[in-house]
C-alpha cells in the first residue's frame, strides 16, 4: 500500500475510534520553539511539571530511531455541565476546571493511540511508532499546530476552528514518510481579552505564559499559595478556565459528544467542607478516575480551604477549626489560618490565639501572628 494510501487509511480508522481531529506533520526539529523554551527557562516562567531537556522536547529524532512523520490527535472535551449542582449558604461547592471532567484524559488519549498504533502496524508491519500524551517529551502545542489541527492562541491553547481549545492533544512519532498538512493561520487578531482577564497577569503577552503565576498551576502545587494569589484562587479546587471561557472563538462550543469526558456534577462541583476529612483511599475512590487527582488529596484540601474563605462560609468553621488542631499538615494549618482570618468570625479568631500556643511550625506561626496583628 502507498504512503498515501496508508495516510488516508489513518484518517478514516482515527474518525472511527473517536478521534475528533487527526493531523500530520514532519519530525524535522522545532528550532523556534528551542529558542522560546530557552527564553522561559532564562525568565523563570516554567512550570517544574514539563520535560526539563529542551533538546528532547523540539528533537523527534532523539526520541524515534529515523523518525520521519508526527501524527497529531485532538479530542474535544466538554466546556458545559448539564444539570450542574448549585451551592447555597451552608453548602458551598468548589469546582475542578474543564480538562479534569470525566474520565483521566491520558487514559482515553492513550487508548487511542494504541488502537492507532496496532491498526497502522497492520498496515505497515515494519513501521516504528512512539506515541505520548501531554507528559512526554514532546510539546504538545507545538506539535498541534504544525500539523494543522488549529493555531496557536494568545491563551497558551490550540484553538481549532470545530471545538476551540477545549481538546486534548496527543502525538505519535513514526518512521514513516507522510505527507505534511499544512499549518493554520493564526485567528486571533487584535482581540487580548484572555491577556485582559487573567487573575494573576500570568498570561505576559500573547503566547507567553509564567507559570509561576497562572491560577492552574498554583492549584497543583504542593506548597503554600503565595498570600497574594490566594484571593483570586475564588472557588477553583483544580486548575482554571478563564482564559477559555472569554475567548470569543469558544461561544457555542460545548462538546458534549465523547462520553468519557461527560462530568458528575457532585464529582466536578463537589461540596467542599466534607472534602477536608477525605482519607487518601476516600479521595483515590472518589476522584482517583480524573485528570485532577493526579497531585492528590493534599493540594485539593487546601484549594478547598480557600474556596471556603472566597465565600466567607461561617458554617464551615467548625470544621476549620477541628483541622487547625488535629491536622499534621503545615500547609494545611497555615492556609485554614488564614481563611479563619478572611471569615473574620470572632470564634475563628479565638480558636487561632489558642492554637498559637501549642504551634511549631514557623511558617504556621507567621500566619497566625499576621491574622492576630490585624484583628
Amino acid at each position: 500500500m502507498k504512503v498515501a494510501q496508508v495516510q488516508q487509511s489513518i484518517r478514516e480508522y482515527a474518525v472511527s475510534i473517536g478521534i475528533d481531529k487527526i493531523g500530520f506533520t514532519s519530525a524535522a526539529p522545532f528550532l523556534e520553539l528551542k529558542n522560546r523554551l530557552r527564553r522561559q527557562q532564562e525568565l523563570g516562567y516554567q512550570s517544574g511539571f514539563e520535560e526539563s531537556d529542551i533538546e528532547k522536547r523540539t528533537e523527534p529524532s532523539l526520541l524515534l530511531d529515523r523518525a520521519e512523520s508526527i501524527i497529531a490527535i485532538a479530542v474535544a472535551y466538554p466546556s458545559k455541565m448539564q444539570d450542574s449542582p448549585k451551592g447555597k449558604k451552608g453548602e458551598r461547592r468548589g469546582i475542578f476546571c474543564r480538562a479534569s471532567w470525566g474520565t483521566d484524559y491520558h487514559i482515553v488519549l492513550r487508548e487511542k493511540l494504541q488502537l492507532l498504533e496496532t491498526y497502522i502496524a497492520k498496515l505497515v508491519p515494519d513501521a516504528k511508532m512512539r506515541s505520548m500524551v501531554d507528559t512526554g517529551e514532546l510539546a504538545d502545542r507545538a506539535v498541534a499546530e504544525r500539523a494543522g489541527l488549529g493555531w496557536s492562541a494568545k491563551n497558551c491553547s490550540i484553538i481549532t476552528p470545530e471545538f476551540g481549545s477545549y481538546v486534548y492533544l496527543g502525538e505519535m512519532i513514526t518512521n514513516i514518510p507522510f505527507q505534511p498538512d499544512t499549518p493554520m493561520e493564526d485567528q486571533c487578531g487584535d482581540c487580548t481579552l484572555c491577556m485582559d482577564a487573567c487573575p494573576t497577569g500570568a498570561l505576559i503577552q500573547g503566547g507567553q505564559l509564567n507559570a509561576q503565576r497562572c491560577i492552574a498551576f498554583l492549584t497543583q502545587s504542593k506548597k503554600p499559595i503565595p498570600e497574594e494569589f490566594r484571593a483570586k484562587i475564588g472557588n477553583r479546587v483544580y486548575g482554571c478556565d478563564t482564559c477559555q471561557t472569554v475567548c470569543p472563538k469558544n461561544k457555542g462550543m460545548y462538546n458534549l459528544h465523547q462520553e468519557a469526558f461527560k462530568p458528575e456534577g457532585e464529582l466536578a462541583k463537589p461540596l467542599l467542607v466534607p472534602m477536608l476529612t477525605l482519607s487518601n483511599r476516600q479521595f483515590k475512590e472518589t476522584y482517583g478516575h480524573m485528570s485532577g487527582s493526579w497531585r492528590g488529596k493534599n493540594p485539593i484540601q487546601r484549594n478547598a480551604i480557600l474556596a471556603i474563605a472566597h465565600f466567607k462560609d461561617e458554617a464551615a468553621v467548625p470544621a476549620l477549626i477541628e483541622l487547625l488542631v488535629t491536622d499534621p499538615r503545615p500547609v494545611i494549618r497555615g492556609t485554614i489560618v488564614w481563611a479563619l482570618g478572611e471569615i473574620g468570625c470572632s470564634t475563628g479568631i479565638e480558636a487561632i490565639k489558642d492554637a498559637i500556643q501549642n504551634e511549631v511550625d514557623e511558617e504556621v506561626l507567621n500566619e497566625m501572628q499576621n491574622v492576630l496583628d490585624t484583628k
